[in-house]
Formats: C-alpha cells, structure tokens, sequence
C-alpha cells in the first residue's frame, strides 16, 4: 500500500481520519501506532516483528540512559551497545546480499550461497529515526520517553514512515505529547498532499515511462536520446521523492505535527554545496549531527576536514542502496564538494547565476547517470551514448521522443523551481481565489484518480532505501 494507490486514498485513509479524530486526545497516539503498524504490514506482515524489535530496543535503551543518567560508563556503554545493534539489523537487512556476493568474487568464498532476503521497506528511515533519539537522549537533548506507546507512535508513524523524511525526536518530543489540530493546519495539510499526488501522479510516472524506454538499450541511444532520457529522470526523482515528502509533511498537518521541510528547489542551486542544503534536507542533517560534527567536522584542520566529508559522503552513498554504484555516487559528490571546500566555492559566488546554476545542473545530472544504473557497464555504455555520439547525434526516433515530451520536460522544469509557486502565491489575495482553489483541487484529484485508475505504471523510488 502507497500513497498514491487507490485502497490508501479511497478506504485506508479515510478510515484512520474517523478513527483518529472520534478518540479523545489521550487515545490519539494508540490509534496512529496501530494504524501505522497495520500500514506496514499490509505488505509484509513479519516485519512487523522487526519493527516492534526496533521500537523495543530503542525505547529501552532510552530508559536505560535515563536509569544511567548519574554514571557517565554506563551511559555511554548502553549507547554503543544500541547503536551496534541497530546497524547490525540494518546491515543484515540491507546489505548481506551485497556483502556475500562480493565475497564470491574471490576463490576461497565461491561456495557461499546467495543469501535470500528480502528487504524491508523503509528500514533505513526508521532505524535513523530511532538512533537520533537514543543519540540525543545520550547527550542530554531530550528526556527519554516512558511511554511506550507514544515512542512506537514516533517510529512508525504511517505518513513518513516507508521514505522518510526523518523526523528527529528532538524536533517533535513535545508535539508527542501535546498538539494542536485546527481547521487551518487541516486545509494546508490536504493542499500540500494533494500538491505531492500531483507531482507523483501526473509528473513523475510519466517522466520515468520515458526513463524506462531510454535506459533498456543504455548502448544503443543517439546522443539525442541519451540526454532526453536522463533529463527525464532527473525531474522524476524530483518530483517522485519530493512528492512523497510533500504528502508526508501533508498528512503530518493533519494529524497535528510539524515535520521538517524536505526539499527547498534543488535544481536552482548555484553549488553542489547549496544543491546538498536543499535536496533531502533531513537525511542531511543527520548526517551532518550525528557523524560529520562527532567526526570533527572543520574543526580540526582542512585534512581532516576533507576526510570527514569522504566519511560521510561515502556513508550517504551507501545508505541509499546495497549497490556499488551507490558509493560511487556519494564518493563522486564529496568530491565536488571537496573541490568546492578548497576554493571553487567563492569562484562560484562571483560568478553569474545563470553559469553557476548551469554548472550545478549539469553536474547534478551525471551523478544521477551514477546513481540509476546499478550494472557498471550499462553505466559506461550510458555515458558513452551521452558524450561519444557513437550511435549518431539523432535520429528520427530520439527527434520524435523530444517532441512527444518536449511539454511534460517543459513542465517539469517550471514545477521544479519557485516561479509556479510564487504565481500561485501572488494569487491568494484575490477574490476569485476562494472559489477557484476548491475547484482547482478537486479536479487535480479527478485526474490523479483518473491515472492511477488507467494506468499500472506507479513506482516509488525511494521506498528501496
């Protein structure tokens, strides 16, 4: 079950709005752990088990830490100790079938079967959401919570649970326990929602169709092609993942949170620097929390400094996939930003926008190359297809495809940055407004319907991580 399939909008969802508010306030919590943890498992029902292991661990943990608040040992060994248990289940979870295939490669480990393990949806946000509170609970940031239902509340809350964004405890301890529901928060959360279906429906299904029929012959695109199709990829993993953040934050309204603000335009950067400022803000940050800044951060002279960044892009990039094309992909941006650090970065702000911009763009681009193609010859088939111009510039076929899509990458482009949004904006103090929203909305749902309806083509891309 997703979002933006047809049983959550029309039977899940509704169902949970009833449930959630005819319950008094102190019940509220119950019913979202219970909803969420049926949520979960309406797909995989024994990960469930994995999920009430992870709220257990973590909130004993934290119990632990305030038991041990007076002996800093104690403290600190409870911490190690929970922290090495929670990547110990993520890595089995997520990267074995990685760890053992590359053992395989080598003669003396080639008898080792193949593991077959199937990973768990949403596994590495929820287990980074549970680690920054047994974090913070550590350094003192925030009390340990003796709830146990209001902590499981916090883990598996069902609106960001399956592709994040991760919610620290910190930034939502005291909405856990108090928090407002008003018909204001309701109408914004069911706007952004809806905005988030729109760009997950309408935009990023169909420019991944287009990425689909690009990549299937990496080796075989004209030059055209090749960046027609890359090009198509880059706006729907935009939109796809910032959809998903966006009817998240959405939901979280609804319910009476606050989630953080997951993407900020990131195809407008003017730096790979400010590009990692904008895209998946919350991953971001805690990694910048809780290993950059533990690590030294730039505190302890440039050498340093630039092997933390190698640390943590090397750990961003592996985080998002048990491939080696995903640590390539991280390795590759803490280098951009490695030069940045050392120089590049000033030349860049003295530079014209239009240039700057159109360096981080394109840049952005080809790492995108990077992260997609799992198979490191499909890869460097799909770069030679780009650059080479091998299979010609054009063709009849790649000409036809710019022009079929020339209106949806059009759009695509003006979505992706704050000019719609702003039109939309200017707009809100007129008359005509109040009439025309509503009606605005209910047909952008009419046509979402009307797609998920005609159409099987519905993947999230970031539920794999």
């Amino acid at each position: 079950m997703v979002f933006s399939s047809l049983p959550f909008l029309f039977f899940f969802l509704p169902a949970v709005l009833i449930a959630y508010f005819a319950v008094p306030d102190r019940a509220k919590n119950a019913v979202l752990l219970i909803v969420s943890l049926l949520f979960y498992g309406y797909g995989e029902p024994v990960y469930i088990l994995l999920m009430a292991g992870s709220i257990l661990l973590n909130y004993f943990a934290g119990r632990l830490l305030g038991v041990f608040s007076a002996q800093p040992k104690k403290k600190k060994a409870v911490l190690v100790l929970c922290v090495i248990v929670n990547l110990l289940l993520l890595g089995f979870f997520k990267y074995a079938t990685l760890f053992v295939s590359t053992l395989k490669v080598l003669p003396a480990f080639s008898f080792l079967p193949d593991p077959q393990i199937a990973l768990p949806i949403g596994i590495s946000f929820y287990t980074f959401q549970s680690m920054s509170y047994v974090i913070d609970a550590y350094r003192g940031n925030c009390a340990p919570q003796k709830n146990l239902v209001t902590f499981g509340t916090y883990v598996a809350l069902f609106p960001q649970l399956i592709a994040g964004p991760i919610v620290r405890y910190v930034d939502v301890e005291k909405q856990l326990q108090t928090r407002t529901h008003s018909w204001e928060k309701t109408t914004n959360g069911v706007r952004l929602f809806l905005f988030g279906l729109c760009k997950k429906v309408l935009l990023a299904n169909a420019l991944g169709a287009v990425w689909d029929q690009c990549k299937a012959a990496p080796g075989e695109q004209p030059t055209l092609g090749a960046w027609v199709g890359i090009l198509a990829f880059t706006f729907q993993i935009f939109f796809d993942f910032s959809g998903y953040s966006d009817m998240a934050v959405g939901l979280g309204k609804i319910f009476g949170f606050e989630f953080v603000r997951n993407f900020n335009y990131p195809y407008t950067a003017d730096s790979i620097t400010d590009f990692w400022r904008r895209w998946h803000i919350s991953l971001g940050t805690w990694f910048r929390e809780y290993v950059y800044i533990p690590l030294g951060g730039n505190r302890k002279g440039k050498a340093r400094q630039c092997v933390n960044i190698f640390i943590v892009w090397a750990l961003t990039g592996i985080w998002h996939g048990a491939s080696w094309n995903f640590l390539l992909w991280g390795l590759y941006f803490g280098v951009l930003l490695t030069i940045e650090k050392f120089g590049l970065l000033r030349l860049l702000k003295q530079a014209p926008k239009a240039l700057s911009r159109a360096y981080t763009f394109l840049l952005v681009v080809l790492g995108w190359v990077l992260f997609d193609f799992t198979a490191l010859g499909d890869m460097g088939a799909y770069f030679s297809s780009m650059f080479t111009a091998k299979n010609g510039l054009t063709t009849p076929d790649a000409l036809a495809l710019l022009m079929t899509h020339l209106p949806l990458l059009l759009c695509a482009a003006i979505f992706s940055a704050p000019t719609a949004r702003r039109a939309f904006t200017s707009l809100k103090d007129r008359r005509a407004y109040r009439v025309l929203e509503p009606l605005a909305g209910a047909a952008a749902f009419v046509l979402c319907t009307a797609s998920l309806v005609s159409s099987t083509y519905n993947p999230f891309l970031y539920f794999r991580f």
